[in-house]
């Protein structure tokens, strides 16, 4: 009796079972075990744009900010992981409302609701600040894969990485395209096995992470605004939007109308599982990058990063080779998964503000102009590493430029999703309202004082 039911719920033949599963208890455990297995299928089937978008937070100018964060300040920056996670999550998740409800991209719903000069001003920053921070993060990856194949040429691994990204985009079905985002981004796993491979005094650590300290100075200014503009960057926003777009697609609502059909409940809870799960991923591996670097460089005195190599290098002799392979890994894995996503949000955004056809579940002969956008702004970002720029300087920097870009978007953000004419009853509530104010007001305020101490 006990083989029978086990045959029914296991789903193999009794005999090619362990004869001696045949008591009640195991024959429970069992039954546990594939519910539990079950569980764990359907929270990654309902994994989707959240994951991949706060996966792509962590590109390598995310690594770079957080590594220097760590490296120069030590613990004390450590707190930014958890005061950004929250509010990262409600932004991301007022912007996936937008594309669910709607039906459109942020940028088509800017178009709709504002003067046309502001989404065109919108598009402008966005694909400069972009195109800059692709730039950066293929000659961050190319720097890393040399770490790893030393007689690997730079020039043929960044225009090897360019290639393969504008590869992927173009050719590949839409489908199978956002799955390999979709498993791609576990490589950022690889940041918090490095964490637990080195010594750290954890109740110091727990100390930083809930404590701020406020002894700001200006270039710990620039840092804080380089995490901020990482963690909450413009072109999160933007793919989020349109993604939650595409999965309505591909889900067979290939009409505007149809994606406007009221929005389920179900609908709505499986988008928040979605997106706070991905923004907690991005804000625990921001958590381990700063732990590692605090850890293993900044209590040696190790307190300025120049490039990739010097990341990497330094942790090798101080944290060991694990360490230093899965951090180099990191910056190749989280490079390959946001530089299609900074170059496709850049293209969503300038093709829903000019009405052109848009979509990666589109092909290339259906949108020309799209697919144009991404080729352009992949290439000048390619362009960009032969200028003399320094990768590491470079990766910050472009943060910096998110964080004074982002509270001109955040501004819109609130007031669509606010608007009950535009949202129904799946605008803001007064808490997320609240959030997202204080927000933008924080982005303006931390942009407003990086400017001021620049200047001074």
């Amino acid at each position: 009796m006990g083989e029978q039911i086990l045959e029914k719920v296991v789903g193999a033949p009794a005999a090619a079972l362990d004869k001696t599963l045949t008591t009640s208890q195991e024959i429970t455990t069992a039954i546990s075990n594939k519910a539990e297995l079950g569980k764990a299928r359907s929270y990654w089937q309902t994994l989707g744009p959240g994951l991949t978008t706060g996966a792509a937070d962590d590109d390598p100018s995310g690594v770079g900010t957080y590594s220097q964060a760590g490296a120069q300040y030590g613990l004390q920056l450590l707190w930014l992981a958890s005061c950004t996670f929250p509010l990262m999550a409600v932004v991301q998740e007022m912007c996936a409302r937008i594309g669910l409800v709607t039906g459109r991209g942020l940028a088509g719903n800017i178009r709709l609701y504002f003067p046309r000069w502001v989404i065109h001003l919108c598009t402008i920053l966005l694909f400069a600040a972009n195109t800059f921070n692709i730039g950066a993060d293929l000659g961050a990856m190319a720097k890393a894969a040399q770490l790893l194949m030393p007689e690997l040429n730079f020039t043929l691994a960044v225009v090897g990485f360019t290639v393969l990204s504008l590869t992927l985009q173009i050719f590949v079905p839409y489908a199978k395209y956002a799955r390999y985002l979709k498993w791609l981004a576990l490589i950022l796993l690889s940041y918090v096995f490095a964490m637990v491979t080195i010594d750290l005094n954890w109740s110091n650590v727990l100390r930083h992470s809930f404590l701020p300290t406020f002894n700001f100075t200006r270039d710990k200014l620039m840092i804080i605004t380089g995490v901020l503009g990482t963690t909450i960057s413009p072109y999160l926003f933007f793919w989020q939007t349109s993604q939650e777009v595409e999965v309505q697609i591909m889900e067979g609502k290939t009409t505007i109308e149809s994606r406007q059909e009221e929005t389920s409940k179900s609908e709505v809870t499986s988008m928040r599982t979605d997106v706070w799960s991905g923004m907690f991923l991005s804000n625990l591996v921001m958590f381990a990058i700063i732990a590692t670097c605090a850890a293993a460089l900044n209590s040696v005195g190790v307190t300025n990063i120049q490039s990739a190599a010097d990341a990497a290098m330094a942790l090798k002799p101080i944290a060991g080779n694990e360490a230093y392979l899965l951090f180099t890994l990191g910056i190749v894995g989280t490079g390959l998964l946001a530089v299609p996503i900074l170059a496709g949000s850049a293209s969503y955004a300038i093709s829903e503000s000019f009405g052109w056809r848009y979509g990666l579940s589109r092909k290339l002969g259906e949108a020309y102009s799209f697919y144009g956008v991404i080729m352009i702004s992949t290439l000048i970002g390619l362009a960009v590493n032969f200028i003399g720029l320094d990768p590491i300087k470079a990766l910050i920097y472009s943060a910096v430029g998110n964080g004074l870009i982002a509270p001109v978007i955040l501004v819109l953000i609130v007031l669509i999703s606010r608007d009950r004419k535009v949202m129904g009853k799946w605008a803001n509530g007064l808490l997320t309202n609240i959030l997202g104010w204080l927000i933008t007001g924080l982005m303006v305020v931390s942009g407003v004082a990086t400017i001021i101490s620049l200047m001074s």
